[in-house]
């Protein structure tokens, strides 16, 4: 089969049912994928863009946990396939195919949903996250994966070897080929001829049609199993042979590329300032590899200088992301990112700060190392981020000390 047919021919599954318990409280009424990032996006939005820009167009989104806020997303920004050119993106909560249960882990949402195998017939699966911050072509990783004829090809992320023990890491022989899988393990097997460095695992997965049956079928009939991809299925794999790895890349040979598995709150927090650094790692400005979302249909920002008589301070905005709708008046903002629709009244403060939609930020109010969720008021003259111990008597701390508060949060709640 020609490349260009077979690559057109690939189904793809997104993954986007987590529930991520450790994003709480931005996971409180939401799933992981459908958290806000950015200023514009949702998470999911990357990898979506990642299947769009690759040429993929045909999608199935597995969602389940709190998936309301996800789904209507996906409805109105993502309703841009040509269906009757056999593109889609569907989305496909627990059908209760197999039994009358949830998704016990990635290999058993699969499994669940083996009739969509069945519907299309692919010859190549790929099997995506959708909770992770990073730029891929997978057309050039399912090239790969042709090439080598493997039942599977796993995309590998290169980290120092220190930071390993948070991922699964692969073992793999001078051919990339993989002989061992660790999951998250103590003393991790680092990259052949760089004692520094491991291989981690992506959570970006294509598989041969007839292989991924196989094996996620034979993993549901165990009962001890987690029925995860990387706990159980790719080590059964491993131990039979005939999968490889293929090294990420999303740029020229020598830029470093950027992926992020956005986990924890200090993991959001850091990806999300990422994007505020005067040469960030990772651009939303590349109009050759676009981010697509839902565009609202809000005015552009607007920073209005401010009432500087009697004390008052004038505008100052720097190194900061502005949604729009957004209007600062007055006051200082940054290394920050601001939401749509954010209200930043006069003689406030907000600093290392993210800012989600529909926010109001009184005036004389400070605001630093802070995640606010959606539609929160901040009373004029409260200050939020400076004190950690008074703050975590009301809010969520983070290990790294960021402040975060939920979504619709009111003074009244104290």
């Amino acid at each position: 089969m020609h490349s260009l047919e077979r690559l057109r021919g690939t189904l793809t599954l997104v993954l986007a049912g987590g529930q991520g318990e450790r994003l709480n409280p931005l996971t409180r009424d939401r799933s992981k994928p459908g958290v806000p990032f950015g200023g514009l996006y949702r998470i999911i939005d990357f990898t979506l863009s990642n299947c769009w820009n690759s040429g993929l167009r045909r999608i199935y989104v597995l969602t389940q946990y709190k998936s309301y806020s996800l789904d209507k997303h996906l409805q109105k920004g993502w309703n841009i396939f040509n269906y009757e050119a056999g593109e889609f993106l569907y989305r496909i909560p627990p059908q209760f195919r197999v039994g009358a249960r949830w998704y016990q882990g990635t290999a058993d949402a699969i499994f669940q949903n083996f009739y969509l195998l069945d519907r299309e017939k692919p010859r190549d699966v790929l099997v995506l996250s959708g909770d992770h911050i990073y730029r891929m072509n997978y057309g050039e990783m399912l090239r790969d994966h042709h090439e080598h004829q493997d039942d599977l090809t796993v995309a590998a992320y290169v980290v120092p070897r220190e930071m390993a023990g948070e991922f699964g890491v692969m073992v793999v022989d001078e051919n990339w080929k993989v002989i061992g899988f660790q999951e998250k393990p103590s003393d991790p097997a680092t990259i052949p001829g760089d004692p520094g460095k491991c291989l981690v695992n992506m959570g970006v997965y294509v598989f041969e049609h007839d292989a991924l049956r196989r094996y996620v079928a034979e993993d549901a009939a165990d009962p001890d199993s987690d029925h995860d991809f990387g706990k159980n299925v790719i080590p059964a794999m491993v131990h039979e042979g005939k999968v490889h790895a293929w090294p990420f890349r999303d740029g020229p040979e020598n830029e470093t590329p950027y992926w992020r598995d956005i986990g924890t709150l200090d993991s959001y927090y850091g990806a999300a300032l990422d994007l505020v650094r005067p040469l960030p790692p990772f651009s939303l400005y590349d109009r050759r590899w676009p981010v697509r979302t839902w565009m609202a249909p809000v005015p552009p920002a607007k920073i209005i200088h401010g009432d500087t008589r009697e004390g008052g301070v004038g505008a100052e905005v720097s190194d900061s992301i502005l949604g729009g709708g957004t209007i600062v008046t007055g006051g200082l903002v940054r290394n920050s990112i601001l939401g749509r629709n954010v209200r930043v009244e006069q003689n406030t403060r907000i600093e290392d700060s993210v800012i989600m939609d529909n926010c109001l930020i009184g005036s004389g109010a400070v605001l630093r190392r802070t995640i606010l969720d959606k539609d929160v008021v901040v009373p004029s003259g409260m200050v939020i981020g400076l004190d950690p111990e008074r703050d975590g008597e009301f809010f969520t701390i983070t290990p790294s000390g960021v402040t975060v508060v939920p979504k619709g949060w009111r003074m009244q709640d104290l």
